[in-house]
Protein backbone atom coordinates (compact mmCIF):
# COMPACT_ATOMS: atom_id res chain seq x y z
CA UNK A 1 0.00 0.00 0.00
CA UNK A 2 1.33 3.56 -1.42
CA UNK A 3 1.66 6.25 1.76
CA UNK A 4 -0.74 8.41 -0.40
CA UNK A 5 -4.03 5.90 0.06
CA UNK A 6 -6.38 5.49 2.50
CA UNK A 7 -6.65 2.74 4.56
CA UNK A 8 -9.24 0.43 3.99
CA UNK A 9 -12.05 0.23 6.71
CA UNK A 10 -10.80 -2.08 9.77
CA UNK A 11 -7.19 -1.83 9.00
CA UNK A 12 -4.79 1.08 10.50
CA UNK A 13 -2.18 3.04 8.14
CA UNK A 14 0.66 0.68 9.77
CA UNK A 15 -0.89 -2.59 8.22
CA UNK A 16 -2.37 -3.79 11.26
CA UNK A 17 -5.80 -4.61 11.79
CA UNK A 18 -7.93 -2.19 13.60
CA UNK A 19 -9.87 -3.66 16.92
CA UNK A 20 -13.84 -3.52 16.31
CA UNK A 21 -14.12 -2.35 19.78
CA UNK A 22 -12.83 0.84 20.39
CA UNK A 23 -14.83 1.14 23.44
CA UNK A 24 -13.55 -1.67 26.38
CA UNK A 25 -16.71 -1.47 28.38
CA UNK A 26 -18.91 -3.90 25.97
CA UNK A 27 -16.16 -6.43 26.58
CA UNK A 28 -16.22 -5.98 30.40
CA UNK A 29 -19.94 -6.33 30.24
CA UNK A 30 -19.39 -9.68 27.83
CA UNK A 31 -17.26 -11.07 30.96
CA UNK A 32 -19.48 -10.25 33.67
CA UNK A 33 -22.81 -11.34 31.64
CA UNK A 34 -20.51 -14.89 31.63
CA UNK A 35 -19.64 -15.24 35.21
CA UNK A 36 -23.74 -14.11 35.94
CA UNK A 37 -25.19 -17.82 35.22
CA UNK A 38 -22.55 -19.35 37.85
CA UNK A 39 -23.36 -16.73 40.69
CA UNK A 40 -26.93 -16.91 40.09
CA UNK A 41 -26.66 -20.59 40.42
CA UNK A 42 -24.01 -20.35 43.23
CA UNK A 43 -25.45 -18.11 45.56
CA UNK A 44 -28.93 -19.68 45.31
CA UNK A 45 -27.33 -22.75 46.15
CA UNK A 46 -25.96 -20.90 49.55
CA UNK A 47 -28.93 -19.29 49.95
CA UNK A 48 -30.95 -22.38 50.39
CA UNK A 49 -28.05 -24.13 52.42
CA UNK A 50 -27.94 -21.28 54.80
CA UNK A 51 -31.96 -21.52 55.44
CA UNK A 52 -31.28 -25.38 56.35
CA UNK A 53 -28.64 -23.82 58.71
CA UNK A 54 -30.97 -21.18 60.60
CA UNK A 55 -33.33 -24.20 60.38
CA UNK A 56 -31.34 -26.74 61.68
CA UNK A 57 -29.95 -24.53 64.66
CA UNK A 58 -33.37 -22.72 65.19
CA UNK A 59 -34.47 -26.28 66.35
CA UNK A 60 -31.42 -27.11 68.29
CA UNK A 61 -32.06 -23.91 70.43
CA UNK A 62 -35.51 -24.77 71.04
CA UNK A 63 -34.31 -28.66 71.77
CA UNK A 64 -31.34 -27.02 74.56
CA UNK A 65 -34.32 -24.50 75.60
CA UNK A 66 -36.60 -27.52 76.08
CA UNK A 67 -34.74 -29.62 78.11
CA UNK A 68 -33.27 -27.02 80.52
CA UNK A 69 -36.27 -25.63 81.21
CA UNK A 70 -37.43 -29.44 82.25
CA UNK A 71 -35.34 -29.55 85.52
CA UNK A 72 -38.39 -26.30 86.52
CA UNK A 73 -35.45 -23.15 85.27
CA UNK A 74 -36.10 -20.66 82.45
CA UNK A 75 -33.75 -20.42 79.55
CA UNK A 76 -34.40 -16.31 80.15
CA UNK A 77 -32.82 -16.31 83.57
CA UNK A 78 -30.48 -13.59 84.07
CA UNK A 79 -28.16 -17.34 85.45
CA UNK A 80 -24.51 -17.89 83.65
CA UNK A 81 -25.97 -21.42 82.94
CA UNK A 82 -28.61 -20.17 80.80
CA UNK A 83 -26.91 -17.49 78.87
CA UNK A 84 -24.18 -19.91 77.81
CA UNK A 85 -27.35 -22.13 76.29
CA UNK A 86 -29.02 -19.11 74.47
CA UNK A 87 -24.98 -18.10 73.12
CA UNK A 88 -24.40 -21.59 72.19
CA UNK A 89 -24.98 -21.16 69.02
CA UNK A 90 -24.88 -17.50 68.12
CA UNK A 91 -21.83 -17.38 66.18
CA UNK A 92 -23.38 -19.60 63.81
CA UNK A 93 -26.57 -17.87 63.84
CA UNK A 94 -25.03 -14.89 62.76
CA UNK A 95 -22.46 -16.18 60.27
CA UNK A 96 -24.77 -17.86 59.01
CA UNK A 97 -27.31 -14.69 58.63
CA UNK A 98 -24.37 -13.18 57.04
CA UNK A 99 -23.89 -15.95 54.25
CA UNK A 100 -27.64 -15.50 53.28
CA UNK A 101 -27.53 -12.13 52.90
CA UNK A 102 -24.84 -11.89 50.84
CA UNK A 103 -25.70 -15.29 48.83
CA UNK A 104 -28.93 -13.77 47.87
CA UNK A 105 -27.18 -10.20 47.14
CA UNK A 106 -25.42 -12.16 44.79
CA UNK A 107 -27.96 -14.19 42.90
CA UNK A 108 -30.15 -11.07 43.12
CA UNK A 109 -27.33 -8.97 41.11
CA UNK A 110 -26.52 -11.95 38.98
CA UNK A 111 -30.07 -12.19 38.26
CA UNK A 112 -30.46 -8.56 37.31
CA UNK A 113 -27.34 -9.14 34.94
CA UNK A 114 -28.83 -11.67 33.13
CA UNK A 115 -32.24 -10.52 32.49
CA UNK A 116 -30.18 -6.91 31.66
CA UNK A 117 -28.54 -8.96 28.67
CA UNK A 118 -32.06 -10.81 27.96
CA UNK A 119 -33.59 -7.43 27.21
CA UNK A 120 -30.57 -5.91 25.24
CA UNK A 121 -30.28 -9.12 23.19
CA UNK A 122 -33.99 -9.14 22.06
CA UNK A 123 -34.01 -13.36 22.72
CA UNK A 124 -36.58 -13.75 25.01
CA UNK A 125 -36.63 -17.31 25.06
CA UNK A 126 -32.74 -17.71 25.88
CA UNK A 127 -31.62 -19.28 22.34
CA UNK A 128 -32.73 -21.74 20.14
CA UNK A 129 -35.97 -23.73 19.98
CA UNK A 130 -35.09 -27.06 20.49
CA UNK A 131 -37.42 -30.43 19.80
CA UNK A 132 -37.60 -33.95 22.18
CA UNK A 133 -35.45 -35.57 18.99
CA UNK A 134 -32.64 -32.63 19.16
CA UNK A 135 -32.48 -33.10 23.26
CA UNK A 136 -32.63 -36.68 23.42
CA UNK A 137 -30.27 -36.77 20.60
CA UNK A 138 -32.03 -38.27 17.99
Amino acid sequence: MESSETPAPGQSGSGQPESNNPDPVPEQHGRLVRYARPALIAGAVVAVVCLVLLVIIFLLDSFNATVYSVGGKDISDATEEARQIRDLYLGARIGGIVVLIVSVLTAAASAAVLVREQRKTGDADGGEDLGFDDLAGR
